[in-house]
């Protein structure tokens, strides 16, 4: 038997128990539904009042929003509503300020796991989903979640993809013009070229080129382009995997088959053209400081230098941030994917090669193929943070322009592709990677910053003046800082055609294919010459055809030549298909790939603000009310966006700047007015919970142990206790189902929101739940007569002791709600609970105005139960929409003070003395003390410091 319900059978009647609180979020809930209690106006179209043009729909709108769930199939645990409930409480708080609040939520839903199944069962993706989506909508109704349903979305509903795909042929026919700092419709682009106002990249005139050319040369401007991309490729499996997807050693997280690296004909999104965007646009945010760091280390912006070594007939580039070092570069490394390997690739070994430099091989050539294999086998990951070094001489040399020697040039896995040019010049003494390859193949280490007295490391990263950095009538660096270093070096390369200053990001064109089946097809169909043609807004959406096998068509798991199938292939008459594209019926291919799951999610907070829209995505004036900046006199900085996101920290980087990237070629193109999407982020922390191993160190069912004495006990087993992530394989799971039959969903909530500071981790305990039970039943008690049911509420005015409390805490829990301070504004409503029922508790009855003060600021915490007792009270309306308590500042002066002596810097003693008590008086109450007085003896004091309101400072 559960705590809930114990003494269940001799319980008084009205009682507020599990099942009393069960039928009453029942009524509730169904009465909000009922009433749209929820539904937020918008100024125009379907979900407008009554077709109002806008004059109706309050000027004061807030739109809260939470990160886009995916249905899973396996259902809530306690730690999953953690957030939702979080802007419940905070959206439910505003409404009742009066505020227009705006708070849904919808489903990503297209993504592998749906797939996955209907590969293994044969069930199609939709009925999976959507089975899961239908569970999901019962659990969190059951919380008393006050969304606004009309609003819910969900990524694989046509009627929405079909906007995605529009805004995916808006990116596509777009370029983002460097002079403007901003993207342009891509026939702007063309007018400029066929004006010759933009010169072709071989002289000719616009006109002197085949429509084909013209193509050709237009596509390289496009925000979305074809490439060949490197891509981890699994055969095994048939697909194309995430690095996250590969593990250390270079296979598949699914199935352990092998994976390689090469070249696909991939969708890429140029990303990388708002690079300085996405960053400096982060200092408009008010999102936390580490989550801005994070995209700043994930976009990488870098000064420094390209500089050019030559070797033979070929010109190897590389970027480096330390120009000033380049005395001390002592060979290059280039990236086993780089272009310029097999012409640097030696036909025989360099007379006296050491042997540390072969790979023992015979010839350069055979060395390097066998180090490209093996290296298409890691993940970059891996290649990252792999500390074994490993490497290959091409056989070739370089020189070094600085002062003309010959140095060697490696393949080595540790440089990428990915960043920069995919060259480096290795510079021993001042990089630790580059030292630890230097050790292991014996090559040149030569110090050019001078190090900090005593450094007895190896490779100094430090700052320091430039040494061993001079060449005669050349490049003379030394004694120079380095920032002095850097520019005097640039300026060298430049004036000697060496190189350049340059800006470089670690950040990388997006990848956009998918070889899958469930996710959002491209809009675009191909011509039998190849070229592409996006397809016109009356033919979309393009929606998913149905095939036979989800499965994606799979190889030899060593066959790393084999090619991609995606399943869509299968489908061949919906491939090959027949359109009139404004030149006659001719005949066109599909694309057989599909859109990443990352596409539905980066644009939905606009969905929902017009979710019924046919004829646009968001109406302006709907985009402009909810996500516009706000005036100029709270900021002319203000970029737009959700007032308030929150979402795990996990989603920091990928979807966040995917999402800002996408909403700024909007904001570019003119569809919205918001620069960007997400106003104020808030991370949420996690639920986690204990679990319990026997002694094989097999965990056990978590529910079942008990603690005893300090031990926990599975029956009469001693079990180890761990603390760990909640979820099926600990055996620790605790569902919202269960804690709502068990104590009710207001006690669940209030309990969650009570654990502690909303962006911190913290451990579930079931057992600790019964103390927001027993606080809710002595709320209920204040109200109801458990025996007869009667309301046991007086018209007997207040007294001024009861308003101080009252009015405190009106005060701190209207700050705690503003500031998501959900934990102390519980407290406080605790606290003055707690100071009513000891004063009212008895047979007396409870002054009205103490009831409903508090009944209305427990209302976002425990929406149910306020609900009920409101109407209890004899209100016919709901308290969704107010009123909140104000304060009445009267009743928060205070009528003493309470001071802190110290003498000689340590307390000794506290006075109390009226508020008004001015500084003389309090001097004389505090010598007065009969502690300080027997301190200070005969004697007089020093000094005497009275900080008025705060303390009394005397020194002896």
């Amino acid at each position: 038997m559960n705590q809930a319900s114990e003494g269940a059978d001799s319980a008084p009647q009205h009682r507020y128990t599990a099942e009393l609180a069960g039928q009453i979020e029942q009524h509730w809930q169904d009465y909000w539904s009922d009433h749209g209690t929820y539904h937020a106006p918008n100024p125009v179209g379907p979900l407008a009042d009554e077709g109002d043009s806008g004059s109706s729909v309050p000027s004061d709108k807030l739109f809260v929003q939470d990160m886009f769930p995916y249905p899973s199939g396996a259902g809530l645990h306690v730690g999953h509503p953690l957030g939702f409930i979080a802007t419940d409480v905070f959206a439910r708080y505003h409404r009742m300020i009066g505020r227009n609040v705006l708070h849904t939520m919808g489903f990503d839903a297209f993504g592998l796991p749906a797939e996955q199944y209907a590969v293994q069962t044969g069930q199609h993706p939709r009925k999976t989903t959507e089975e899961n989506m239908q569970t999901y909508l019962r659990q969190i109704r059951r919380l008393g979640l006050g969304h606004d349903e009309r609003r819910r979305i969900s990524t694989i509903d046509p009627d929405y993809y079909k906007w995605t795909q529009w805004i995916f042929l808006q990116i596509f026919n777009s370029w983002y013009d460097e002079k403007a700092g901003k993207a342009r419709p891509i026939v702007e682009l063309e007018t400029e070229y066929a004006q010759d106002k933009r010169a072709t990249p071989d002289g000719r005139n616009w006109c002197e080129l085949t429509r084909a050319e013209q193509m050709e040369i237009i596509d390289t401007h496009r925000l979305v382009y074809l490439s060949e991309a490197p891509v981890n490729w699994c055969p095994g499996l048939g697909t194309v995997l995430s690095n996250e997807e590969v593990t250390s050693d270079g296979r598949s997280e699914r199935g352990n088959f092998p994976v390689f690296r090469r070249n696909l004909r991939q969708w890429m999104m140029r990303i990388t053209a708002y690079a300085d965007r996405l960053v400096d646009d982060l200092d408009l945010l008010d999102w936390p400081e580490k989550v801005k760091s994070m995209q700043r280390h994930w976009i990488g912006r870098s000064h420094g230098a390209r500089v050019s070594f030559v070797s033979g007939e070929q010109k190897i580039e590389v970027f480096t941030t330390r120009p000033d070092t380049l005395f001390g570069a002592t060979y290059l490394v280039v990236a086993p994917e780089h272009t310029l390997v097999d012409e640097l690739t030696a036909a025989t070994w360099p007379e006296g090669v050491d042997a540390r430099w072969t790979g023992e091989a015979a010839t350069p050539a055979e060395a390097i193929a066998a180090y490209r294999a093996a290296a298409a086998r890691k993940s970059e990951l891996d290649r990252q943070e792999n500390k074994e070094k490993t490497g290959v001489f091409t056989g070739s040399y370089a020189v070094n322009p600085a002062d003309g020697k010959e140095i060697p040039v490696f393949v080595a896995d540790y440089v990428l592709m990915g960043y920069g040019t995919g060259a480096i010049m290795a510079v021993p003494g001042q990089d630790t990677r580059d030292w630890e390859f230097a050790e292991k193949f014996g090559l040149e280490i030569i110090r050019t910053v001078q190090p900090s007295e005593g450094f007895d490391g190896k490779a100094f990263t430090g700052d320091g003046p430039a040494i061993n950095s001079r060449q005669e009538n050349g490049l003379s660096l030394d004694g120079m800082a380095v920032d002095e270093a850097k520019k005097t070096t640039i300026g060298w390369l430049e004036e000697n055609g060496h190189g350049r200053g340059t800006v470089q990001y670690k950040l990388r064109d997006w990848l956009f294919s998918r070889q899958r089946y469930w996710g959002e097809p491209f809009p675009v169909v191909y011509d039998e010459d190849g070229q592409i043609h996006p397809l016109p807004d009356s033919m979309l959406p393009v929606e998913l055809p149905e095939v036979a096998d989800y499965s994606p068509v799979t190889f030899d798991p060593e066959d790393k030549d084999s090619t991609p199938s995606s399943p869509l292939a299968r489908a061949t008459d919906w491939v090959e298909v027949e359109l009139d594209l404004g030149d006659g019926k001719k005949t066109y291919r599909r694309d057989i790939n599909t859109m990443p799951n990352w596409a539905g999610s980066c644009w939905y907070q606009l969905r929902y603000l017009d979710p019924t829209n046919p004829d646009v995505f968001v109406a302006p004036e709907n985009e402009a009310y909810w996500v516009g900046p706000r005036p100029a006199e709270h900021g002319v900085d203000d970029p737009g966006g959700t007032d308030l996101y929150v979402g795990g920290v996990e989603h920091a980087v990928l979807h966040l700047l995917y999402s800002r990237f996408w909403h700024k070629v909007l904001f570019d193109l003119g569809h919205v007015t918001s620069a960007e999407p997400y106003r104020k982020l808030f991370n949420q922390g996690y639920v986690q919970a204990y679990a319990y191993t026997d002694a094989r160190g097999v965990y056990v069912q978590a529910d079942q142990v008990e603690e005893r004495d300090g031990k926990f006990f599975f029956g009469e087993e001693e079990v180890k206790q761990e603390y760990g992530k909640m979820g099926k394989s600990l055996k620790n799971v605790v569902t919202p189902d269960q804690m709502a039959a068990d104590y009710g969903a207001d006690t669940f909530r209030f309990y969650e929101m009570s654990m502690g500071p909303l962006d911190v981790s913290r451990p579930w305990a079931t057992k600790d739940v019964v103390g927001a039970q027993r606080f809710l039943q002595r709320l209920w008690r204040l109200v109801v007569d458990e025996e007869s049911g009667e309301l046991r509420v007086s018209t007997v005015d207040a007294t001024d002791a009861d308003r101080k409390q009252l009015h405190k805490a009106i005060a701190g829990v209207r700050e705690d709600y503003a500031e998501l301070r959900f934990n102390t504004a519980g407290a406080k409503l605790i606290e003055l609970n707690n100071y009513v029922t000891k004063t009212y508790g008895g047979t007396e009855a409870t002054p009205r105005e103490l009831v409903e003060g508090l009944v209305l600021m427990l209302a976002p915490l425990a929406p149910h139960l306020t609900e009920e007792l409101w109407k209890r009270l004899g209100h016919a309306d709901s308290l969704v929409h107010g009123p909140f308590p104000v304060v009445d500042e009267k009743y928060l002066v205070e009528d003493s003070v309470e001071y802190p002596i110290q003498v000689n810097g340590k307390v000794r003693s506290r006075i109390t003395v009226p508020a008004d008590a001015g500084k003389d008086a309090v001097q004389a109450a505090a010598l007065a003390d009969e502690k300080v007085a027997a301190l200070v003896g005969d004697g007089t004091p020093r000094k005497v410091i009275v900080v008025p309101g705060r303390l009394v400072n005397i020194v002896l």
